[in-house]
């Protein structure tokens, strides 16, 4: 295998949960060309990554079809020797189908996997006890066979390691308080709970994208806790991978902070609201904890991706957890 492919063009959390296959590809083909085509907004998680090759951006923003085929037509002309498709949708199956490579895997869900050289099935959901995304990915090279475990691991550079060490000469936690989906999201006015009932001292740090600035200020505003810094927006994805690493606790919802955390095997608390960890989207590291509802809820799940709104409109999957579920792991160490 001289050249290779992966392609996984959705969101930020699923292309985390693709790096293993990265780590499996280069441990077996440890002097193959691999490249990584993913959708334009993630590429920033791969700039210091020692195993990437080329990274493939797809621009789904504008002229979305226009920009398929051009990259079809790099693809054709790079001749790949293995493209491995992690996705289910037409649009990356018909760039697989169309690729020219000598071998091409993918999931039996997409369209095109008729075209494909290998399709696997996508197994989900709970009658599959739960596989992890990492172990429906890892299916898809289950032929090449080695005994060797492989992480979700993301490499920050040193830059990024540098540009948060004055953020970690104190005790700190981390909160990443939003979600795409907002049935994901653990309500704000239970973040502020958790907060006025939190060691004063303790320094807490929020992360996020620039679309999460307003709801971290509301947050920290209304807890009252002071020590308390709002860096949603100002750091890139692999320094706040970098500051997680060494937080003391980190929060974060079902969303891709919580598969940051994983990708640094940094200590982690996730929040499940309306989805569950069956579905194969928990955390990965060690020192992993999943709070959720105790009690059973006819509507949980509700779905697999959430909703922009709880579709009973009584939300009671986040607002009845216990919230003394998050403070024990700060008790405990």
């Amino acid at each position: 295998m001289d050249k290779i492919l992966v392609i996984q063009t959705a969101s930020l959390g699923d292309v985390i949960l693709a790096t293993p296959l990265l780590e499996k590809l280069h441990f077996l083909y440890p002097n193959a060309s691999i490249d990584f085509l993913l959708k334009k907004g993630n590429e920033s998680l791969f700039s210091s990554h020692p195993y990437l090759h080329d990274l493939l951006i797809w621009d789904k923003s504008k002229d979305k079809y226009k920009h398929l085929i051009l990259l079809l037509k790099k693809i054709r002309h790079k001749k790949y020797d293995l493209i491995i498709n992690l996705q289910r949708f037409t649009t990356t199956g018909f760039i697989t189908a169309f690729s020219n490579a000598n071998t091409t895997i993918g999931f039996n869900k997409n369209p095109f996997s008729i075209f494909f050289t290998k399709s696997v099935e996508h197994k989900i959901g709970i009658k599959y006890n739960g596989i992890h995304e990492v172990d429906r990915n890892m299916e898809l090279l289950a032929h090449l066979t080695c005994n060797q475990i492989f992480r979700v691991k993301l490499y920050p550079s040193g830059k990024d390691l540098v540009n948060v060490i004055q953020y970690k000469k104190v005790k700190f936690i981390c909160i990443a308080p939003a979600s795409l989906w907002k049935t994901k999201q653990f309500p704000a006015v239970r973040w502020i709970e958790f907060l006025k009932d939190i060691d004063k001292d303790l320094f807490v740090y929020f992360l996020g994208s620039k679309n999460d600035i307003l709801l971290c200020d509301e947050i920290i505003l209304k807890s009252g806790h002071e020590n308390s810094l709002n860096l949603a927006g100002k750091l890139s994805m692999l320094e706040s991978t970098a500051l997680m690493q060494d937080a003391f606790m980190n929060y974060v919802n079902d969303s891709s902070p919580l598969h940051l955390a994983s990708a640094t095997n940094a200590r982690v608390t996730a929040v499940f609201c309306s989805t569950i960890p069956e579905f194969g989207f928990g955390p990965l590291s060690d020192d992993a904890v999943v709070v959720d509802i105790k009690e059973n809820l006819d509507c949980r799940p509700c779905g697999l991706h959430g909703y922009n709104k709880c579709p009973k409109n009584h939300f009671k999957c986040a607002y009845n957890i216990d919230i003394n579920q998050l403070k024990l792991r700060l008790n405990n160490g």
